[in-house]
């Protein structure tokens, strides 16, 4: 992966990183490591600590996701977060947003594109 393709990346994914945590959730609870490895494995790229954490963080303190602390295995344990009943609607809420926001988005850049001869 290039410089310019981790740089759009990240810029994209900072917008809708709740909105992703919330959709790998919904799969089942999981630690921040496992989420970010779950981005990553999704094409997102590497989600570094220092943007996963403040987002679960708000998230919990939102109501959308509870957290509870397991034993590690031979080292410190580790916060497991599980998407919560609020978090489950919130997520139903936004994939409706998302839906629209991406026609939107798809139409002005179709708009854009067919101007593109002209000039």
């Amino acid at each position: 992966m290039t410089d310019a393709t981790a740089d759009w990346q990240t810029g994209w994914l900072r917008g809708a990183l709740e909105l992703a945590l919330a959709a790998a959730l919904a799969e089942g609870a999981a630690h921040g490591y496992a989420l970010a490895q779950r981005l990553a494995a999704q094409g997102f790229g590497q989600v570094r600590g220092g943007a996963l954490y403040p987002v679960l963080g708000r998230m919990e303190r939102d109501g959308m996701v509870s957290a509870t602390w397991e034993p590690g295995e031979g080292g410190p344990g580790r916060k497991v977060y599980a998407l919560t009943e609020a978090g489950v609607e919130r997520l139903r809420d936004q994939r409706g947003q998302w839906a629209r926001f991406s026609a939107l988005m798809d139409g002005l850049l179709e708009t854009d594109r067919s101007n593109e001869g002209d000039g």
